[in-house]
């Protein structure tokens, strides 16, 4: 399954939000893959579902290590909250976004302040049996 790289335009809302790259100071190996390989080869290895390691080195994206690694350190550095809202900010724009499609639940929604705990869930038969929904 081939998938586009990254356009340019694309590339210029999200550099900005990619941390800088700092050598450790004790030295050590220099960056192979620049950070915009490092996307491509995360969004290829996520939208296909192959595995880390079979990442296709002829796609020139770095190794499936590498992109774990930088995936790895970008979500410690809350990258990916920053990277989905300049990205919904940019479909938003394009008029891109289906929300005959959007759903909501209440796992991932909390509760607005003041509202009304749930009513106890009534029991529908006589049991002799300990009720767990009554404990």
């Amino acid at each position: 399954m081939a998938r586009r790289p990254i356009s340019d335009e694309l590339w210029l809302t999200l550099e900005p939000l990619l941390p800088a790259f700092i050598p450790s100071p004790k030295g050590g190996r220099r960056r192979s893959v620049d950070d915009r390989a490092a996307l491509n080869g995360i969004l290829f290895v996520l939208q296909t579902g192959i595995p880390w390691e079979d990442l296709p080195k002829e796609l020139g994206l770095g190794s499936g290590m590498t992109c774990w690694r930088r995936l790895r350190h970008w979500q410690a550095n809350g990258v990916w909250a920053q990277l989905h809202q300049a990205m919904l900010a940019k479909l938003r724009e394009h008029d891109r976004i289906d929300w005959s499609r959007a759903s909501i639940d209440s796992a991932s929604v909390a509760s607005p302040r003041g509202a009304k705990r749930q009513a106890r869930t009534r029991q529908t038969e006589a049991s002799s049996a300990a009720s767990a929904t009554l404990s």
